[in-house]
C-alpha cells in the first residue's frame, strides 16, 4: 500500500468517525483491534503482522487500524498491553482463591501447569510480544508494564522482596516450561515455589 492509499483509507476512517462518532458507537473497536492483533501474531508470527491481517481479524476497515495504530510497532505494543491486562486478570481472579484459605503455593503451581498445558499456546504468543521489546524500543514500556503489574499483585500476599522473587520465578517457569520437554511435574513445581516462599508468606 502507498502512503497515499494509506492517508486516504485514514481520512475515509476519519470522515466517518466524525460523521457517525465511530468511536461512540463502537468503544470496544480499540480493544478488538488489540486482541486481533494477538490472533494474528499466534497464527503468523510476529514478523508478519500487517495491518491488514489485524483488520480483518478484528473485522474492521483497514483505515481503522491505521488510524488508531499508525504503525506496526503501535500493533505490537497495544496487543502487548492487552495480552498484559488479560494475564493480570486472570492472576488476580485466582488470587482471590487466597481470600477463601488458598495455599499461595499451590494456586501458583495450578497456574503454571495451565498455562503450559491447556493454555500453552497462548503463552508461547504473550513471551513472543515480550520478547519483541528487545529489538523494539516502543515496546519496553508496556514490558515493564507488565512486569510491575505481576511484582504488585505478589506483593499483596507476601511482601516486596519476596513478591519480585516470585514474580521471578513464575516467569521463569513459564519461560522455561515453553521451550523444555517434558513440562516439570506438578511436585517439581510446588517444591520450587514453597522454597521461594520461605515462611515470608502473610497470614
Amino acid at each position: 500500500m502507498t502512503t497515499t492509499d494509506s492517508e486516504q483509507l485514514d481520512a475515509a476512517e476519519s470522515g466517518r468517525r466524525g460523521q457517525s462518532g465511530g468511536s461512540r458507537k463502537d468503544p470496544g473497536r480499540r480493544e478488538r483491534i488489540a486482541r486481533a492483533a494477538i490472533t494474528v501474531v499466534a497464527e503468523r508470527g510476529i514478523e508478519r503482522l500487517t495491518h491488514r491481517a489485524v483488520a480483518a481479524a478484528a473485522e474492521v476497515p483497514l483505515g481503522s487500524t491505521t488510524y488508531h495504530f499508525a504503525t506496526l510497532d503501535d500493533l505490537l505494543a497495544v496487543a502487548l498491553r492487552q495480552a498484559a491486562q488479560d494475564n493480570v486478570a486472570e492472576l488476580r481472579e485466582y488470587a482471590d482463591r487466597m481470600d477463601s484459605g488458598g495455599d499461595l503455593a499451590t494456586v501458583l503451581t495450578d497456574l503454571v501447569l495451565r498455562y503450559l498445558g491447556p493454555e500453552r499456546q497462548r503463552t508461547v504468543v504473550e513471551h513472543e510480544l515480550y520478547v519483541a521489546a528487545l529489538h523494539r524500543p516502543a515496546l519496553r514500556s508496556a514490558s515493564t508494564e507488565w512486569d510491575a503489574a505481576l511484582r504488585d499483585l505478589f506483593t499483596a500476599y507476601t511482601d516486596e522482596v519476596s513478591g519480585k522473587m516470585l514474580a521471578a520465578v513464575f516467569c521463569g517457569l513459564l519461560w522455561q516450561g515453553i521451550v523444555r520437554e517434558p513440562v516439570p511435574d506438578r511436585d517439581e513445581i510446588e517444591m520450587i515455589f514453597r522454597r521461594a516462599l520461605g515462611t515470608s508468606v502473610v497470614s
